[in-house]
């Protein structure tokens, strides 16, 4: 996938006041058949007074209905007598034991401030050393969020880049996290140094969930026993140093042939390729070096082979303590030894790496399945997914079927004829021919074929800008000349034939060797990495697509072929994996009622089995297009199918519950696509003049028809449209013009509604103020996701999307920005920011300051709740994330109010991990979907999961084709106190709300929501050519520099950025994205 970069956030997002719940006022909610969880929640007591200095105008409180006393508003950072472990939940972890992710070593004690009562169940007994948050030591301690009696004033522009009061220091989490030990009181002014993830813990699991039907299903888990054994690590040193992985392999595989019977102790060592060596049990030295004489795999000239001598000193390092490991499975203690682990992952890899082809953590073989041609010389190759992972049932190792692209092991010509897909002799190769070779072979290794058994391999640098005939390079000192093609035929007696092509160039820039292509042939065995077309990721996925059933055999089939327990290495360790799929409890949540429009025959569903439908319902808020025209860009489509379609679809909409106008305001249009920009502004310029002089109307809607294959057509005309006309656009493609069938029609009036200010549909729960932990107080909940370029692409930014709910109770519109970062950059660097002005001092602003002014202006509410789901996070970077990124929320609030503080839930969203769940019984109709796949609502919290803190896997739709992959939720940070089963079937309610279609989705649909809007911002880069010869995102141009042009940054984050073009207001308020 594609993502990041930075951006300067425009002025603040006016949301306009919501619709109650449908046209018709809310029903009465059908009765749900299970009843809902007992949750712990604390309902606030009477009405959120909320004004404060710098919000928007207010517009009515909402009186919670019920008891119970009103949550402690917690902060970072205790106090001194809560730094001592006096307050409840004081306690502190000590010790200066090595564990932790990332093996950081964490010292510090973590300290909880105290759990808030709850007024809706027994409270649970505190888990003291998880408390989430403490008092900031210049914070005074409070008991329930301040009342802000006073009127309040707007913020000037209720701009994102505004001035508020310097932001007193918040507590940052890197503040709170520091080294505890530091019992000092830090002066509200003073910069505490940010500390690393030291002394944070996540938390806690909060007890398993109960809602919903039990049942079993399998995992593709194996446990694996814990080894018995002492491990020692080793320290590697090999001279002369080399870079491969693979030589280094080879010369510690000579070395163990050699001396383990006579010096290594008989031992058979784990070697990770580099630096560092494992053994059960102690060598008979602690120090000593080795001679190891290696042949080469390459003939010499002679036809001996050349030797090379290498040294290699081994030396003891450390004692790898799996005791630890032992205690952090049990759950008694808080962090994964990870050195631990990683030796257990090598020794488990120790002999695949040597039968097969390594990729990251996956093993690839032509043996391990059939290749299948993906064109343009790419191949598929099946293989297997592995990784040793700590689970509550203990060590599981988690196997999964995967499948990659490799270059096909061609002779290069027959490589290049394959990748421009004709005849290469016919004519002679353009400028883009060579952009697009070079592309696909640099970095590409190739051996010789002209030199008999001596088949040496050579890295591909580039292409000659020359013709083979046109090539010369020096012989000797006196820098005498000499063709390319008079040297292969005196030296090899080699007529080359294809004089006119460019050579390769191997070997460094500086001194290049050039290789004529047709004396080379690709090596086998080598991933392409590079960015697959549309044809082939088509056919990839065609390759991996496996039925629940079929994969699962495959697996065990790969477990039994894998014979771990004849594995020499994890003989030799003590590792015994079980041939079993783990069978986990599992429980299946019900799906929830959704509210429809009062004015339609069914007021509100209950979806089946993950899906529903639009017959007999409207849209429970229907937006209005008084305004639209349509632009038709397909040159095969006649005016009068454009129109009827165009008029179709108009009714469609009203059908729907639209205020939609039958008529344009100007008829159909057919345009250029060569032409996009010029045709866009004419048009738009022509409706604003009929429009503008009646009343100041805006145009409300442009629907744009489009050819089947329009390359960057469709990328051009969003950018257009979003950052330069702003205009909401539905785009067609001719293929489903001429269709124009009920089903895509009804699906394109879903989107429609919802990018012109509509909703579709509501929980029926949300307007009953029945759901936990958002109704009882106003809530936010975010969405976010940072996109990355895809590989091959070395410069171009990543891009970071945040959206954010606008409505409460229904939390179903959400508005979103963009903003371009640094090249791979993860964190989200404008979530908050300053800069200075010369005129108004130091300014605040960032993605969620606007937002969160955006939802006061749309609700009359500032939140009290943010729940916040972060996707495309790995586990690596879980500490850095959470210390980033929530310390940036907390700044954005404080920046907004003094003392500002809404609790945070944050949740990180994966989809990219290997965990798969199959029925317990294939053939139980009720246990399976059409698919085969588990049933929708599958949520597993158990056995699979963290041993100790709080996550879960969520399958939360129905499965199409292919195995279904649940989302791992993992909570990184929780002052809301959700249960398990509160965040849990919040989740699960919510992933029936996304608003392209009708039917559940497989993650949250605030960090679906991201991810659409960080992919279409990718658009709104100015195209540059690039030597990929197509559209890239290299180069962007920022319009309008501004304040945001001077935020600071990260370190690390040094590469200038430039901004993309801003979000027009009237786009950044609807969901745009959809």
């Amino acid at each position: 996938m594609a993502r990041k970069r930075r951006t300067e956030l425009p002025g603040g997002e006016s949301s306009e006041s919501q619709e109650g719940a449908g046209r018709g006022g809310a029903q009465n909610p059908p009765a749900q058949q299970q009843p809902q969880p007992q949750l712990q929640q604390t309902q606030q007591q009477g009405g959120y007074q909320g004004g404060g200095r710098g919000w928007a105008p207010q517009r009515g409180a909402y009186g919670g209905r019920g008891g119970g006393r009103t949550a402690p508003q917690q902060y970072y950072g205790g106090p001194p007598d809560y730094q001592q472990g006096q307050g409840r939940g004081g306690q502190q972890y000590g010790g200066g034991q090595q564990h932790g992710r990332g093996g950081a070593s964490r010292r510090g004690a973590f300290v909880g401030g105290r759990e808030a009562p709850s007024a809706g169940g027994p409270s649970r007994p505190p888990a003291p050393e998880l408390h989430q948050a403490t008092q900031s030591p210049h914070q005074a301690v409070m008991t329930k969020p301040a009342s802000y009696g006073r009127p309040v004033e707007t913020f000037p522009g209720a701009s994102s880049s505004t001035q508020a009061p310097d932001p007193p220091q918040v507590s940052e989490v890197t503040e709170q996290i520091q080294d505890l030990s530091i019992q000092q009181e830090v002066a509200p002014g003073r910069d505490m140094q940010p500390a690393s993830s030291k002394s944070l813990r996540f938390p806690m699991r909060p007890g398993k969930g109960n809602y919903g039907t039990r049942c079993v299903v399998k995992a593709n888990h194996f446990f694996a026993e814990l080894p018995d054994k002492d491990l020692h690590q080793y320290d590697v040193s090999i001279t002369p140093e080399v870079t491969s992985r693979g030589v280094n392999r080879a010369v510690m595989k000579q070395l163990v042939t050699s001396y383990q019977e006579s010096h290594l102790g008989r031992r058979l060592p784990a070697y990770d390729g580099r630096k560092s060596l494992y053994t059960a049990g102690p060598l008979p030295f602690v120090s000593k070096e080795f001679k190891i004489t290696l042949l080469d795999e390459e003939d010499a000239p002679g036809g001996a082979r050349r030797e090379r001598e290498f040294k290699v000193v081994i030396k003891f390092a450390a004692r790898a303590d799996l005791h630890h490991l032992g205690m952090f499975l049990q759950g008694r203690q808080a962090d994964a030894p990870q050195e631990a682990l990683q030796v257990l992952d090598i020794v488990l890899r120790e002999l695949p790496t040597s039968s097969y082809t390594p990729v990251g953590r996956s093993f690839y073989d032509p043996r391990l399945g059939q290749r299948q041609p993906l064109g343009e010389g790419l191949e598929s190759w099946r293989g297997f997914y592995q990784s040793i992972r700590p689970t509550q049932m203990g060590l599981s190792l988690n196997i999964d079927m995967s499948s990659t692209a490799f270059i096909e092991p061609l002779p290069v010509i027959d490589f290049v004829a394959q990748l421009l897909n004709r005849d290469v002799s016919a004519r002679p190769l353009s400028d883009a021919d060579r952009v697009k070779i070079k592309k696909a072979l640099r970095g590409v290794k190739v051996e010789v074929t002209h030199r008999g058994n001596m088949r040496r391999k050579y890295r591909i640098s580039g292409l000659t800008s020359q013709a083979t005939r046109e090539l010369t390079f020096p012989v000797d000192e006196r820098g005498t000349m000499k063709s390319v093609v008079e040297y292969f035929q005196e030296t090899y007696g080699f007529v080359i034939q294809h004089t006119q092509w460019p050579c390769l160039q191997v070997g460094n820039t500086q001194r290049p060797n050039y290789l004529p292509m047709e004396v080379c042939k690709i090596v086998q065995g080598q991933r392409y990495s590079k960015r697959l077309n549309e044809r082939q990721i088509t056919a990839l996925l065609k390759v991996t697509c496996q039925r629940p059933q079929d994969r699962e055999k495959d697996i065990l089939q790969t477990v039994k072929h894998n014979a771990y327990a004849n594995d020499p290495y994890a003989k030799e360790f003590g590792i015994n994996i079980s041939n079993t799929l783990a069978q986990v409890e599992a429980r299946v949540l019900p799906a929830p009622w959704l509210k429809y429009h009062d004015s339609g025959r069914e007021k509100d569903c209950l979806p089946q089995v993950g899906q529903w439908n639009m017959m007999n319902k409207r849209m429970v808020n229907g937006g209005v297009v008084s305004n639209w025209i349509c632009i038709n860009f397909a040159r095969n489509v006649q005016d009068s199918v454009a129109h009827s379609f165009c008029h179709e679809l108009a009714q469609m909409c009203t059908t729907s519950g639209m205020a939609f106008n039958p008529q344009p305001v100007l008829p159909v249009l057919s345009g250029r696509p060569d032409q996009v920009e010029r045709v866009l502004k004419a048009r738009f310029h022509d409706v604003m003049t009929k429009l503008q002089p009646h009343n100041k109307k805006e145009l409300d809607l442009l629907i744009v028809i489009l050819p089947d294959n329009n390359g960057s057509l469709y990328g051009d005309l969003k950018r257009i449209c979003e950052t330069d006309l702003g205009i909401v656009s539905q785009c067609c493609l001719q293929k489903h013009v001429y269709r124009m069938s009920k089903q895509y029609l009804a699906n394109v009036s879903l989107k429609i509604n919802v990018k012109v200010g509509g909703r579709n549909t509501v929980l029926v729960d949300a307007i009953s103020r029945r759901i936990p932990l958002v109704s009882d107080a106003p809530t936010i909940i975010f969405g976010a996701d940072v996109t990355h370029p895809h590989p091959g692409e070395d410069s171009s930014p990543s891009i970071a999307a945040v959206v954010a709910s606008q409505d409460w109770p229904e939390v179903t519109k959400y508005a979103g920005l963009v903003c371009a970062q640094a090249h791979r950059q993860e964190l989200i660097q404008d979530l908050y920011k300053t800069w200075h002005d010369p005129q108004r001092g130091t300014m605040h602003g960032g993605m969620i300051k606007e937002l969160l002014i955006s939802f006061r202006k749309a609700t009359g509410q500032k939140p009290q709740r943010i729940i916040f789901y972060r996707d495309g996070v790995s586990e690596g970077q879980f500490y850095q994330v959470l210390l980033y990124e929530l310390d940036a929320i907390r700044k954005a609030c404080a920046s907004l109010e003094p003392n500002y503080q809404p609790t945070v839930t944050f949740v990180v969203v994966q989809k990219r991990h290997h965990t798969r769940l199959f029925a317990n019984n294939h053939h139980d109709k009720h246990s399976v979907d059409r698919s085969g796949n588990i049933l929708p609502g599958t949520v597993v919290d158990s056995k699979i999961c963290h041993p100790t803190e709080f996550d879960f896997y969520l399958c939360s739709h129905a499965g199409i084709q292919g195995t279904s992959r649940p989302a791992h939720y993992h909570v990184l940070w929780d002052e809301n106190k959700f249960s398990a089963d509160a965040l849990q079937s919040l989740t699960n309610n919510l992933c029936y709300t996304y608003a392209r279609c009708t039917r559940s989705v497989s993650i949250v649909p605030p960090a679906y929501y991201a991810h659409l809007a960080a992919f279409r911002a990718r658009f709104y880069m100015e195209p540059e050519t690039s030597d990929s010869g197509s559209m890239t995102s290299s180069a962007v141009t920022g319009r309008g520099g501004g304040a945001g042009a001077r935020a600071t940054r990260v370190p690390g984050a040094n590469a200038a950025v430039r901004p993309l073009p801003q979000l027009r207001e009237n786009v950044k308020r609807v969901m745009f994205y959809c």
